[in-house]
């Protein structure tokens, strides 16, 4: 992918027949981050600057005749991370938002090189740091690795101080009237000093939900995890109004995995959060719309359209629903262990987390595909990784490549029969005490950083009581509902497939009682869910008619 492509005299002419022609001037300012709108300019005549603004301006490159600006804030409809600027007097075509993705989706050989520059752009971006974000932190603080975390999975560009190693740290503290003991500190749009903001504090400040309108949705997918977001494309594609409503950051528990080897189509394999950024990118493109760091405590499925409601107040109708709300590892049953949450405790395996123990031992917790994959990854940087399983072997459900490249590795130590039962340290974590279940010997070792990955509880508290779930709180779909006693079924027709025990509102993935843990299946069975609300959405239409 190019990030600066230029447009022929064929492709100019097609854009031209959907955009204004407009003449610039030397200095004039296209749009910068306080924009809440950004549209999209092509270059005919002169050249246009795109740099960062504030006291360290610097421009990042030059867009000149036949080329554009713009990258993935445009399609997502966020607020620009750069300022374009005019910096020769000439003429472009000006096209917003709604054109550029009406046109991508009638004109697909334009589209691919739009669509094309906006991804590399974005990657280039992540790679430099150049956004409108300067994370202050240290590697000890586990609000800053949650901050990092979020941003990281959202795609968002942010330049990251380490104010214990970084030289430049004091000048910019000072400049800024911070202190050591309030980071993390956010810089954000170099306007406003958040300090030790929450997640939904700096998602505000970075206004990631600004374009969100409160229409009513064919469709309404809770969680963006690979599910998630394989129901949003699908949907989008087929011309459906999407809302999709994350929690955190996109990417689920998959986007916690730092490769994932035997997805399709991919032989090299790829992250989950590389998996993630493709879905959203394609999602967003067809005109999924996503808000994150937004938590759903409720569905009123008393009366259509369903009736959304978010942690926060705010409220949205929809025709149909997916539930796609992922699972979570378990956490590690020890005592004093969530103390140490992101202090050498970790649920995710990706290289942020690697960083923090370079060159050191660790240990991973979980036999599974996900504890297989870190102690994989980990092994590339770590001196040695300790794998510990509670049963007598390697899950039943882990993949055979994974099981040969474990038992081959020099740097890798399976133990059997294992489960830590104390953990120790004051400000980080210093060292854990596990069990050999066989022999009862309690083994006492210095390592600093343990990963969980075992377990998978669903996150379904909040459905309780409006859905039928099982023993586990999985949710119950399909056939499976017709199982259990004193269950009514509203309608004539039995529950779809992946239907929940309300009408029109579906559960796919880690979610669904009895899936399988697996990337594909779960993009699967979003993919058909959507097929599923057609079905739904046809259905409506046929009883409103005949009322």
């Amino acid at each position: 992918m190019q990030d600066n492509p230029t447009l022929n005299r064929e492709h100019i002419d097609r854009i031209r027949s959907v955009a204004q022609l407009r003449s610039v001037r030397s200095g004039e300012v296209l749009y910068e981050p306080s924009c809440p709108d950004v549209h999209l300019f092509v270059v005919l005549d002169g050249t246009v600057s795109i740099g960062r603004t504030g006291e360290d301006e610097k421009i990042l490159a030059i867009r000149e005749a036949g080329q554009f600006t713009g990258e993935m804030s445009l399609i997502s409809g966020n607020r620009p991370l750069l300022t374009a600027r005019v910096t020769q007097d000439g003429a472009v075509l000006e096209l917003t938002r709604e054109k550029v993705l009406s046109l991508m989706a009638k004109d697909s050989e334009v589209g691919d090189i739009l669509m094309g520059a906006f991804v590399a752009r974005r990657l280039l971006a992540i790679q430099l740091g150049a956004g409108n974000v300067v994370l202050f932190g240290t590697k000890s603080s586990a609000r800053t690795l949650a901050l990092r975390e979020f941003l990281t999975r959202n795609g968002h560009p942010f330049t990251y101080i380490d104010i214990d190693a970084d030289s430049c740290a004091s000048e910019l503290m000072e400049k800024l009237a911070v202190r050591s003991g309030e980071i993390p500190v956010v810089y954000c749009n170099r306007r406003y000093v958040l300090r030790n903001p929450s997640i939904a504090e700096l998602a505000a400040c970075l206004d990631l939900n600004i374009n969100i309108d409160k229409g009513v949705r064919d469709v309404l997918v809770i969680g963006a995890g690979p599910a998630g977001l394989a129901a949003a494309v699908y949907a989008a594609s087929e011309g459906l109004k999407t809302l999709v409503i994350e929690k955190s950051a996109p990417g689920g528990q998959a986007g916690s995995s730092s490769k994932i080897e035997n997805y399709l189509g991919f032989p090299t394999g790829l992250s989950g959060q590389e998996l993630a950024n493709r879905s959203i990118a394609q999602a967003q493109k067809f005109g999924a719309q996503l808000m994150v760091a937004q938590s759903v405590v409720h569905i009123d499925s008393s009366r259509q359209p369903y009736k959304v409601v978010l942690e926060s107040g705010l409220k949205f109708n929809a025709r149909s629903i997916v539930i796609a709300t992922g699972a979570q590892y378990a956490r590690l049953p020890v005592e004093e262990a969530d103390a140490f949450t992101g202090r050498g405790i970790y649920y995710n395996a990706t290289y942020m987390e690697a960083q923090l123990c370079d060159s050191e031992e660790v240990a991973v917790v979980g036999g599974g595909n996900s504890a297989g994959q870190a102690a994989v990854f980990l092994a590339q940087t770590s001196s040695k990784v300790h794998l510990l399983v509670r049963s007598r072997k390697l899950s039943e459900s882990m993949s055979q490549y994974l099981i040969a490249r474990i038992e081959a590795h020099p740097r890798i130590e399976i133990h059997y029969l294992t489960q830590i039962v104390a953990v120790t340290g004051t400000a980080h974590l210093e060292s854990i005490e596990w069990k050999d279940d066989a022999s009862g010997v309690v083994v006492a070792t210095p390592i600093r950083h343990v990963f969980v990955m075992a377990g998978a509880a669903p996150r379904t508290e909040w459905l309780e009581d409006s859905f039928l779930l099982d023993k586990k709180g999985f949710v119950v779909t399909g056939p499976d509902l017709v199982e259990f006693e004193n269950f009514q079924w509203p309608l004539s027709r039995s529950p779809l497939l992946l239907e929940t025990s309300v009408p029109g509102i579906f559960a796919v993935g880690d979610t669904r009682a009895g899936s399988v843990k697996r990337v594909a299946s779960a993009v699967g069975e979003g993919a058909m869910a959507v097929h599923l609300v057609h079905r739904f959405l046809a259905e409506s239409t046929e009883w409103r008619n005949a009322a």
